[in-house]
């Protein structure tokens, strides 16, 4: 089934920094009914890169779902300003995730990048936290 558009919630953690790292997302209908739910083990990794990790794979489920639109909400206000090109990417290992996001990202007729709260997005940080429990981190 392929969908209008969809909504996306995405979080990346890890536990140090850097240090064992998983990624949570939560994709929804337009309706808010959950389509699909990602909670994975990425192994070692810096909050940052997480972050961006949780993203390319909202980003290829969205995809695989045939989505033309897509909203993500996300809880790193540093990778969402790299996205919608208010900060530079310094670092070159962000670098290389900001491309293969922003490769992804042309998939799409329409894709928007929202900051919100760490508290509004407790259900893809459940998942993160779920997959790092799961691996025994």
């Amino acid at each position: 089934m392929a969908y209008e558009k969809l909504i996306i919630y995405t979080d990346g953690g890890v536990r140090g920094n850097p240090g064992p790292a998983g990624i949570g997302c939560v994709v929804l209908d337009e309706q808010g009914n959950a389509v699909e739910e990602i909670s994975e083990y990425i192994g070692e990794a810096t909050n940052n890169q997480a972050e961006y990790r949780a993203l390319i794979a909202g980003l290829t489920k969205a995809k695989d779902l045939g989505a033309k639109e897509i909203e993500f909400f996300l809880d790193s206000e540093l990778v969402v300003k790299q996205l919608n090109r208010e900060y530079k990417v310094k670092d070159k290992d962000l670098a290389v995730l900001f491309v293969k996001a922003y490769n992804l990202t042309l998939s799409f007729k329409k894709v928007i990048f929202k900051h919100i709260r760490r508290e509004k997005n407790e259900l893809a940080d459940r998942l993160v936290n779920l997959a790092l429990d799961k691996a025994g981190k």
